[in-house]
């Protein structure tokens, strides 16, 4: 309640110019956010979306492709498979990067910059140009058309953010803290595990929050990796809706509803640590 009213007299404080643009901005982005989503929510209602485009209430409530999501084209067993994978990839990555990061914030030692600059670099490498070598890698690595390959392709692809998300968080705890749990006698490792780590959990779980979404949603990898159907993640689901000759947009849509429930509701779950996380530091006094 007090985070609330400290906003509000913020705002309040402004001029009024500054609280027009402001309030402007913000109903100009949640519009830009929902209104896609209100749409697609409508045009999955609808037996046939071209016959009634736009924002037109559908004039019968139709579930067909709602239900030849689920009874069809076994909507779970994608679910499951992009559930693993995320999953399994996101705590991989998170539990690598989560220690290399509290290295990189808090050891001092020669070719730190390096580090972070070659980290840097991959923010701006598109996948296409990894396409061979990361084909031919998993393919040596015997792990083509199988779940493992595209973990370890999750794994590795998001470290960059993943990496600077968590290590702005480690610096933002006092030194002091971990001085003084040194001098209790608590090496790097254990200063980590005991002190650092608990404190740092908000933006831990938001690093890995970012990669499950990043995960959840990726295609390219996901179809260039897997060829057999039982082991396609959820976006392949939709690629069954669009053919050379016909495209279903009702059960597309229908689809896409479905889809991006999971990642709204891992949002309103962890929205706190998120917010938390994305608003300050570890550590505020």
């Amino acid at each position: 309640m007090k985070r609330k009213g400290g906003a509000t007299s913020g705002l309040r404080s402004l001029p009024m110019g500054t609280r027009i643009v402001t309030l402007f901005c913000c109903a100009l982005a949640l519009m830009i956010a929902l209104v896609p989503l209100i749409w697609l929510l409508i045009s999955s209602f609808k037996e046939d979306p071209l016959a009634q485009p736009g924002f037109q209430l559908p004039r019968a409530l139709y579930f067909g492709g709602y239900l030849s999501t689920f009874r069809d084209l076994h909507v779970l067993r994608f679910f499951g498979n992009s559930m693993l994978i995320s999953i399994v990839s996101v705590a991989v990555s998170v539990l690598m990067i989560s220690m290399s990061a509290y290295v990189v914030a808090r050891i001092p030692f020669r070719g730190k910059g390096v580090v972070r600059l070659l980290l840097s670099t991959t923010l701006f490498i598109p996948a296409t140009a990894l396409t061979y070598p990361v084909y031919d890698l998993i393919n040596r690595l015997g792990l083509y058309n199988t779940r493992s390959g595209l973990i370890l392709v999750y794994a590795c692809s998001g470290i960059a953010v993943s990496f600077f998300v968590i290590q702005n968080y480690y610096a933002a705890v006092p030194v002091e803290i971990e001085d003084a749990a040194r001098i209790d006698g608590c090496g790097y490792v254990r200063t980590w595990r005991s002190i650092v780590f608990p404190i740092a959990r908000p933006g831990i779980l938001t690093a890995a929050v970012l990669a499950f979404l990043s995960n959840w949603n990726e295609y390219y990898w996901a179809s260039l990796l897997l060829i057999d159907r039982r082991k396609m993640t959820v976006p392949g689901l939709l690629s069954t809706f669009t053919t050379s000759f016909r495209t279903n947009y009702n059960g597309l849509f229908s689809a896409m509803v479905v889809i991006i429930l999971p990642p709204i509701l891992l949002y309103v779950i962890l929205h706190k640590f998120f917010i938390e996380a994305l608003s300050g530091g570890a550590v505020k006094g």
